[in-house]
């Protein structure tokens, strides 16, 4: 049995409309860190993407936030981050942040090239203080750029090891230690 066009025709309406709602919230979903208008300072954010994607529809979407990490103290702002949204794009995404920053970074234990991030498995982390490692995750948005600024890069595999002899070091050998 034929399709008639009319059934085409919505179809392909259908499809073009799907396509565009999932392109802008695509495009402005994920956790972003930009710099407060008010304070000056890093600030975590997260653009309420469903609302974009809707109100864009056949126009500039319209933003807001849906979180802040300067919330709920300063819930009632004017939202004015959200220009530095628009300008830096997808840039201003942790995720981006993250694996720029790992690009061309070679594993602070091992030394092995970190390589690109996996994002749906094992990822690397970071070495701070103490030379302890903590994922990247653990992190809050509004400390990212500070953390990253004092951190080293750690594969997943020392990550999990470094991990492990923090955790448990009932459990570990070392076979390194100086004098044995």
């Amino acid at each position: 049995m034929p399709i008639s066009l009319m059934t085409l025709a919505v179809v392909l309406l259908v499809g073009v409309a799907v396509w565009r709602l999932g392109g802008a919230w695509w495009k402005y979903r994920g956790q972003r860190v930009i710099t407060c208008p008010e304070s000056q300072r890093p600030a975590g954010v997260v653009v309420d993407a469903a609302h974009a994607a809707v109100s864009g529809f056949g126009k500039v979407p319209e933003l807001r936030l849906s979180e802040c990490t300067r919330w709920p103290e300063n819930a009632g702002c004017g939202q004015e981050c959200l220009s530095e949204v628009r300008e830096a794009g997808a840039d201003c995404l942790v995720r981006n942040i993250i694996a720029k920053w790992y690009r061309d970074k070679d594993c602070a234990a091992c030394g092995k090239p970190i390589g690109e991030i996996d994002w749906t498995g094992s990822h690397p982390a970071l070495l701070v203080a103490d030379q302890v490692s903590v994922e990247w995750s653990q992190v809050p948005a509004d400390e990212l750029l500070g953390t990253l600024a004092a951190a080293l890069p750690i594969c997943f595999t020392c990550h999990t090891a470094n991990r492990l002899v923090h955790e448990h070091p009932e459990l570990v050998t070392d076979r390194h230690r100086a004098g044995h």
